[in-house]
């Protein structure tokens, strides 16, 4: 195959899968490919999937209908969460032409030369309990926020999730290779990172197939202590971390920290300990709300947020209000509300009852209301303070937004010399 070609991409579901993506444009673009956006025609088109939910399954196959009809002669790669789990189903799909399971993702550009339209979908995918290798990633020039990917898999069990299944036991980078891609985001410009994985509390563990079991050498509060002398960057997020996981070395540090931002997303999936229990979450409700109550007796002004599942198998009416109830106490900022949708080969699948579909609807929109209404007490609640605001370079209408430190979102009347840049700005 020329490789003096162009490349498109899409990305779908988390930051890590963003993270990932630009590092696959950009080893792409080191064997010659022009990057081009996913509207245009373009000669290879990848996309990166998830499969947190069964939307995302759909998504995908929508894109690929989309491709088909606007560049029919075009290959199209589909890597990613979905594709390493239902590789055949992937290949099915009328216009597909190269599956790419999770250890292959970045051989992309040797299996770029080797295929060519028309011949059947192939698939390379590999054996998940072999993945052992840490791919480093981050995402840059897209945004000015850059996703850094320091840990990926998990080998955590919760009777709902895909992802060990998707992405391989718990593993990750070294500290110094961290260190040394902040410092090098630091040198291109970059002034805030957030540090991503699937289970970043568990970084430093490197669990492999191997007969040695789990090794851990280093640890996440070692991480962060390392990050903060980086020279350069002027913001760190922890993108989101377990409650188990989320120490009070982790809180205090932050608390103290002139660079990582009084910003914690925690998971917590339920307020119900039966359901918590059933999901096999290693935590009960008791511990979250000491976690928040730790964070918010150090950092009064810090932004909380958390991922919630409604209509997951066996919740009742009763457990959906102690979830709701408990949020509504919390002094949490906001939610991620995720309706459950059924998994293969989890084992959530043997919970019963089951939850109708309209009741699993009817829960999404009452905590998507409560988030809606916490977000704007939390916004009030500093009105009238002047906060640090990075401003990020996209304008919408004359427009521009940014983010406070305690993650506000800000609009403001675009300004060219504003552009990545930290100021003052009174909410």
């Amino acid at each position: 195959m020329d490789i003096s070609k162009t490349v498109a991409f899409h990305t779908l579901g988390c930051k890590l899968n963003f993270a990932e993506t630009s590092t696959l444009s950009r080893m792409l673009e080191q064997e010659g490919f022009q990057k081009k956006p996913f509207e245009d025609i373009a000669d290879v088109y990848v996309i990166n999937t998830c499969s947190v939910t069964d939307n995302a399954d759909k998504e995908c196959r929508q894109l690929v209908r989309r491709i088909q009809r606007k560049s029919p002669q075009s290959l199209v790669v589909i890597t990613g969460c979905y594709a390493q789990l239902k590789p055949e189903e992937i290949a099915g799909i009328k216009g597909v032409d190269l599956v790419l399971g999770a250890a292959e993702k970045f051989n992309i550009a040797a299996h770029l030369k080797e295929l060519s339209k028309g011949d059947s979908a192939k698939i390379s995918s590999c054996d998940i309990e072999e993945i052992s290798g840490f791919n480093s990633s981050f995402s840059v020039n897209d945004r000015t926020r850059t996703f850094l990917k320091v840990q990926d898999g998990c080998s955590y069990n919760c009777s709902f999730c895909t992802i060990p299944m998707a992405r391989g036991k718990s593993r990750s980078d070294t500290i110094a290779n961290v260190v040394a891609n902040a410092k090098d985001l630091a040198g291109k410009g970059v002034k805030e990172i957030v540090l991503t994985g699937v289970n970043l509390g568990d970084f430093g563990i490197n669990e492999t197939a191997t007969e040695s079991g789990i090794k851990r050498n280093e640890n996440f509060f070692e991480l962060i202590q390392q990050l903060e002398q980086v020279e350069g960057i002027e913001r760190y997020r922890i993108s989101s971390i377990e409650p188990n996981l989320l120490t009070n070395d982790i809180v205090s540090f932050v608390a103290d920290s002139k660079k990582f931002m009084p910003h914690f997303h925690i998971p917590l999936q339920s307020g119900s300990n039966r359901i918590l229990g059933l999901m096999r979450r290693r935590y009960k409700r008791e511990l979250y709300a000491s976690r928040v109550a730790a964070i918010k007796s150090l950092m009064p002004h810090c932004c909380i947020g958390a991922d919630v599942i409604v209509g997951f198998p066996g919740e009742t009416e009763e457990d959906f209000k102690n979830t709701f109830d408990f949020l509504q106490g919390l002094d949490i900022s906001y939610l991620h509300v995720f309706t459950y949708s059924e998994r293969d080969n989890t084992a959530a699948l043997a919970i019963k009852p089951v939850v109708p579909v309209h009741t699993r609807h009817q829960r999404n929109k009452a905590l998507r209301n409560l988030s809606y209404t916490k977000m704007q007490y939390f916004t009030g609640q500093h009105a009238g303070q002047t906060r640090k605001v990075l401003f990020e370079g996209l304008h919408k209408n004359g427009m521009m937004e940014g983010y406070t430190d305690n993650y506000i979102r800000i609009a403001a009347p675009f300004r060219e010399e504003m552009v990545n840049r930290i100021a003052e700005w009174k909410i």
